[in-house]
């Protein structure tokens, strides 16, 4: 199941110190101008050919950011299909992160 999430809820998760997988799904170059302290970078471009690396637990939560939720839904979608089963999508993706004042690096 997708579950859209909003960057509170994301800073909730962080902050409490939750385990989850965190992605940011962007690509390289966007990842080098801006980024959420603790995520790990899979960009969209080389999300099928990798995620197996990154996302060792299907059961685990994984939660996916873009720029702006659209991509991250792709990715989402993605890892349904392969069995994930506990999948949130961050509405509003990096734009919301730092338009809501959440630091980035």
């Amino acid at each position: 199941m997708i579950k859209e999430i909003d960057v509170n809820e994301l800073k909730s998760k962080i902050d409490s110190g939750e385990k989850f997988f965190f992605i940011d799904c962007r690509e390289q170059n966007e990842w080098d101008e801006m980024h959420v302290a603790g995520s790990t970078l899979l960009p969209l471009s080389e999300f099928q050919e990798k995620y197996e690396e990154v996302l060792t637990d299907k059961n685990a939560s994984v939660a996916i950011l873009c720029r702006s939720g659209k991509r991250s839904m792709n990715a989402c979608m993605f890892l349904l299909s392969k069995g994930y089963t506990d999948l949130n999508n961050v509405e509003g993706g990096i734009l919301a992160w730092q338009g809501s004042g959440f630091a980035v690096k």
